[in-house]
Parts: C-alpha cells; structure tokens; sequence
C-alpha cells in the first residue's frame, strides 16, 4: 500500500494545470458513493485530483488509487479498502473502476462493512452504474463531468469568474444578465475557439494537436467503452466506425435506418443499439418527440454530442447551422430534457420552444423564443446563444 501512497502525495504536491469545474459545488458531499462518469479526456482523473487539493490536501485519511495499477490484479478492493479502513482511512478515491471486475459487489460490500468509509469512484460513461444493478442502485450518486461549458471557458481564458444562470433566470432576465457580462468581456471572440477546440481540456496542454488528441479518445471510446463494456466482439468495431461516420457527414439528420443498415451490413436492430450505445458514450445526440422514453424507436433527430467532434470527425460537414443548433442543445441538454418541437427547432423541459440561428433569427410563433448568434445583447423572447453556455 505504501506505494500507492507515495502516488498520492506526489500527485497532490505536483502544480496541477486544470480548469476548477462547477460539478465540485453540485456533488452532495455527504453521500457516501459517489460516481463521476464522463467521456474519455473530459478530465475525470484531474477532477479526482482537484478534490483531493481541494478537500483534502495533506489528509492522511484520504487516499487516491487508479485501479489500472496492476496492484489491483493481485488484490481485492475490499481487502485493500479493510486495511486503508482498520488503519485510519476515511474516504477513498478509486479511479477508472471499470478497468475492475466485480466492482459492482465490492462497493456494495465496502459500504456495508466499513460505515464511515466514502469512495469516490471515477467511471466509463456507458457503465452501468445504477440501471439494473441492485448492488448500488439505493445508495451510489452518480454525477455526469461534462465536457467544459462555454462560461468555464471564457473564465479560464479571461482571468475572470463568472457564475452560472438557471435557465429561468436567463428566460426572465437575459437583457441584464448579457450587459453585465460585455462590461467585462466580449463573449464572442471566444465563441468560435470555443466552438472548434474548447469543450475538451485538452487544449491545456497542446493545441496543436487537439484534433488528434480527440479522434484517440474517440476511437478508443468506440474500442472499449462500446465494444467491450456492452460486450460487443471488436470484429463489429469497423461496423461502429463507419456507423459513425455516416452520423457525422450528416448530422442533424433524420436517419434511414434501413439505408443506414444496409451501408454498415448489419440488422436495423443493431444500427439501433449501435446509437443507443454512443449516446450513452457521449459522443451523439438523439432528438425524439417525446423524449428518451422512445429510446426504442428511431430518433427524429441525430446530432453529434459537442462542436468539437464535428471538427475532429467529419469538418467537411460544417456549417453555422449545425453549429449553432449543436452548441445548444448541448449546453442546454446537459441539465434540462430537450424534445423536438412542431414549430420550432427545440423543446426545452416541455414549456420553452426554442428557434436557433443567426442574428437575425425570431421566435417561431408568440410565447416561443430564439437562440440568436452574433448578438451580444438580446430582447424580448430573443436571447444571445452564447448565454446558454452560461447554465453550467
């Protein structure tokens, strides 16, 4: 064990070069499991880190351990959990649990066993934390670490410390709110950066090879997080490959699974899955009617999950519309149910129908409201779209 606290206490001394993220403030701290999910290089391991720095710095009952460490092929998480606990050990941060077998009845043994015990585990976002997992489903708090918001953004790159709006305050009080923050910035020349390299940390390090960087962890996403996690044999990985590329030359698009199946020569039913299961590695958006509730049948929409991989995957299929249209559903989806609507482009939490578009885009009827790009200051039922990157 002492090994693995020597990690420990040289990750905490190191400077750490990360951008603090707002989920530290929304994370119930009292709960005793507690799962972080998210994309590939989103940054939950730096996110693990930074609690630690800022939680418990120099803590001795704090102990972060990755499990892709091969001390854990030779032991159990519970024996070594007993021994962190018998010697004094309060809370324990296990990153990259799916790298680990039987993780599930493990935790479920480590919080029946040790009660004052809390684990922080970091996860694949296509693990199946809660959904159909008795062991944890009544007592882990799963937490989804996005890709960074439009607002993290600006304040990295400006210095400055903007907070986040509801969306209700942006609804009521959007005018006020853009006029505050123009005093003190100009949102729109970050707009486009961020649009093409800054919802992944990775720019942090090197820019120069953002794109690279992304396409790695989307195939590796494809490689592990949907293949092996949901138990697909790696000879269909050509088949998730090329699904993906037909998503991303056309996207926001209406798909014909039929045509679509008979490109990648694979059953209607598995083009299906194969959607469901990039949704749930956050690297697609799918748009329904009545929301994730029809998960089972064809979406109406498809859209990739961020602007950046539209960069990465397919740049020829690029346009302001599809930009501007991904970027809010996006930052808005994160936290709020997004459904298609009959008059307008988006359905927000079933009462707000939004049209996104240009500067010159209006709601599609009264009551409706519109996503404008290229404005700073909005009115009436006409908000700025870069505000929406201001909810989180």
């Amino acid at each position: 064990m002492q090994s693995l606290v020597n990690i420990h206490n040289t990750l905490q001394e190191q400077p750490l070069k990360s951008i603090r993220r707002e989920l530290l403030n929304e994370i119930n701290w009292d709960d005793r499991i507690i799962g972080i999910k998210g994309f590939r290089g989103v940054g939950k391991t730096t996110f693990l880190i930074e609690i630690v720095k800022e939680r418990f710095l120099n803590d001795k009952t704090c102990l972060y351990v990755n499990l892709n460490n091969f001390y854990f092929t030779k032991r159990k998480i519970v024996s070594f959990a007993d021994e962190f606990y018998k010697t004094g050990g309060k809370t324990l941060l296990l990153d990259q649990i799916h790298k680990y077998p039987d993780w599930a009845s493990e935790l479920r043994i480590c919080h029946d066993s040790f009660p004052e015990l809390k684990i922080i585990f970091s996860a694949s976002p296509v693990l199946r934390v809660l959904e159909g997992n008795n062991e944890l489903k009544d007592i882990a708090k799963i937490y989804h670490l996005e890709g960074l918001s439009f607002r993290e953004y600006i304040n990295y790159q400006s210095g400055l410390n903007f907070r986040r709006y509801t969306l209700q305050e942006i609804i009521d009080n959007h005018g006020e709110i853009a006029r505050q923050i123009i005093q003190e910035v100009k949102p729109l020349a970050y707009f486009n950066d961020y649009l093409k390299d800054g919802y992944y940390p990775y720019f942090l390090e090197n820019k120069g090879f953002y794109n690279e960087t992304l396409l790695k962890h989307i195939n590796l996403a494809l490689e592990i997080d949907v293949t092996y996690l949901n138990q697909i044999d790696l000879q269909y990985l050509p088949k998730l490959r090329k699904l993906l590329q037909i998503v991303a030359s056309q996207a926001p698009f209406s798909p014909n699974v039929s045509k679509i199946s008979s490109d990648v020569q694979t059953s209607r039913a598995t083009i299906m899955n194969y959607l469901r299961y990039m949704k749930n590695a956050r690297i697609i958006n799918m748009l329904f009617s009545n929301g994730n509730e029809d998960d089972i049948k064809k979406p109406d929409l498809v859209y990739l999950h961020n602007t950046n991989l539209m960069y990465a995957i397919d740049p020829a299929n690029i346009n302001n519309k599809i930009l501007r249209q991904t970027f809010f559903y996006n930052q808005v989806g994160y936290q709020h149910q997004i459904k298609s609507s009959g008059k307008a482009d988006f359905k927000v939490n079933d009462q707000f129908h939004f049209n996104i578009g240009g500067k010159y885009t209006l709601p599609a009827e009264d009551g409706y409201f519109a996503g404008a790009d290229m404005i700073e200051v909005g009115s009436g039922n006409v908000i700025p779209l870069w505000l929406f990157g201001f909810l989180y």
